[in-house]
């Protein structure tokens, strides 16, 4: 009741957990302009939206490697609305699951991706989001709180939006802008990407993508400071980064088969 005819953006939305929270956006009545790179998929969750009830849905697609489409997007939301009442950023670039091979341009092309396009996506939106006082709901990882082997590129990225919308946070608060901020920390989730990528060196069970899905959804909606999930594991890990640091890294090493690991 809360989502109905609410306008939301969901970025990253052709598969995994974006294409989830755009089905349950969808069961809520909520108006959705959804955004990644394939537009064949896209066309599809569209059509899917629909079928479930959204009071709207449409698509745009294209690459967040290109500086210009986070503007391109936000555009299209104010175009075809006039306002937005939810940012819900969730994509992420490829980055191989290995030891870091020293490649520097890789991680400065996936801080493009993974960081500086959220923070062009938000800057974009804030105009709207103040008006309608809405929500900011960014998607991070357990890699963004505690340092993840095999994942340096991947984890700086994620490090570097916590540190970005925890002070964003921090300063809306100061200047009374009623607009909440909620990252989302993750652990392995069941998609399709991350199962391929991981499934054959961690020894953990994923949690299920829809479920995921719909507490980041909640979350947002409640305007929660964070979410973690699933939450025994996360929660239980950044207290252990508290107490036991050198705990952790061990506890973390341990879950890999490492000998599976490709150089």
């Amino acid at each position: 009741e809360m989502l109905r005819g609410k306008r939301v953006i969901v970025t990253g939305a052709s598969t995994g957990i974006g294409e989830q929270m755009a089905y349950h956006l969808a069961r809520m009545e909520a108006h959705l302009l959804l955004t990644a790179r394939t537009e064949a998929k896209l066309q599809k969750v569209v059509q899917r939206c629909l079928e479930l009830g959204a009071a709207s849905a449409r698509y745009v697609s294209g690459s967040m490697e290109d500086t210009a489409l986070p503007a391109v997007v936000v555009k299209e939301a104010e175009n075809t609305w006039g306002g937005l009442d939810m940012l819900i950023l969730n994509h992420i670039g490829f980055s191989h699951f290995s030891y870091f091979n020293g490649d520097v341009e890789h991680v400065r092309k996936l801080l493009e991706t993974n960081f500086l396009s959220y923070v062009a996506m938000t800057v974009a939106a804030l105009p709207m989001l103040k008006e309608s006082e809405g929500s900011i709901v960014v998607v991070s990882s357990i890699a963004g709180k505690t340092g993840i082997p095999f994942a340096a590129p991947y984890s700086a990225t994620k490090f570097a939006l916590d540190g970005f919308f925890s002070s964003l946070r921090q300063e809306f608060i100061l200047d009374k802008v009623n607009v909440s901020i909620t990252l989302c920390i993750l652990g392995y989730i069941n998609t399709e990407n991350a199962v391929k990528a991981i499934s054959h060196v961690i020894r953990h069970t994923p949690a299920p993508k829809e479920e995921c899905a719909l507490e980041i959804i909640k979350s947002g909606a409640l305007r929660q400071r964070e979410l973690h999930y699933p939450p025994w594991a996360a929660s239980s890990l950044l207290v252990l980064r508290t107490i036991a640091p050198d705990s952790l890294d061990s506890l973390m090493r341990s879950v890999y088969h490492v000998e599976n690991i490709r150089r």
